[in-house]
């Protein structure tokens, strides 16, 4: 039987669903995969040391997140054409002595998103960080046909640099730093910080610059109902949580481990059972 060791690199990644949902999935196609959380906060050692370490003790790749999505690249032997464009990396695949970086953010929030609100309108959108998931997400939205896209972080400066790399790849005046009134005129809104994650309650948009019209998605998934959705849900928006996004990146991350092309469907119904288990067990 082939068998694959994986891990995940985070901050507070003990709630994570991805070791059930990779590893369910494994035992559907018959692989033996062994899925590790690989915690920043718990093995207190950077993140270098810990992707060095893992290439060491014989992993097949790692599952990179919050917030080692541009602070591993330093610590990667190659990147590749999507992952350097977007500057962030979200999967490691170890490949002949080499730490290779990919990155399948971009494309599972943009499947998600089409799969969840397929014909909202997009002239204009405002994106809440700029971080390794938010360029992901950016550069989704973007690519999507976003028309103008404002991004506003809490490190104007990151939010700035993030601006004018999208403007490079998709022309100029698709991007722009902003603050939070933009979300006043907007079409949507995404979310893509660690806000309303159950280790960062609360939301980062005051309930009173929502309204009916404007659609709503966050990334985070743990819980799939943040406040943030909550609180667009009770305004009349239509919403879209995290759940698909971490799905069906991680379906295009298993298939860069094992080669082996997995059920996006199925996944997202052992996530739906996973959500389930949490929610009895809670």
């Amino acid at each position: 039987m082939t068998s694959y060791l994986i891990g995940l690199v985070g901050s507070g990644i003990g709630p994570s669903a991805s070791p059930a949902l990779h590893e369910r999935e494994a035992d559907e196609l018959g692989l033996r995969y062994v899925y590790r959380l690989l915690d920043l906060d718990v093995l207190r050692r950077p993140v270098g040391d810990v992707v060095a370490a893992a290439r060491l003790a014989g992993f097949d790749g790692l599952n990179v997140t919050h917030p080692a999505k541009q602070l591993v690249l330093e610590h990667l032997d190659e990147l590749s054409s999507e992952a350097e464009a977007l500057g962030a990396v979200n999967t490691v695949v170890f490949e002949r002595g080499r730490a290779i970086g990919h990155n399948t953010d971009a494309t599972g929030f943009a499947r998600s998103l089409g799969r969840g609100l397929p014909d909202v309108r997009m002239d204009d959108v405002v994106l809440l960080g700029a971080g390794g998931a938010g360029a992901a997400v950016a550069h989704a939205l973007l690519s999507l046909g976003a028309g103008r896209l404002t991004i506003h972080d809490v490190d104007r400066a990151r939010g700035e640099n993030l601006a004018e790399a999208l403007n490079e790849r998709f022309g100029e005046g698709r991007a722009e730093a902003g603050d939070l009134a933009a979300v006043e005129n907007a079409d949507g809104l995404v979310h893509a910080t660690p806000t309303g994650m159950a280790a960062h309650p609360g939301s980062p948009v005051a309930a009173e610059l929502l309204r009916p019209d404007l659609w709503v998605a966050d990334i985070v998934y743990r819980p799939l109902e943040t406040a943030l959705l909550a609180a667009a849900r009770a305004r009349g928006c239509r919403v879209l949580n995290g759940g698909g996004m971490v799905v069906l990146q991680a379906a295009e991350s298993f298939r860069l481990f094992t080669g082996v092309e997995p059920d996006p469907a199925r996944m997202l119904r052992h996530f739906d059972a996973l959500e389930g288990e949490a929610a009895r067990a809670a």
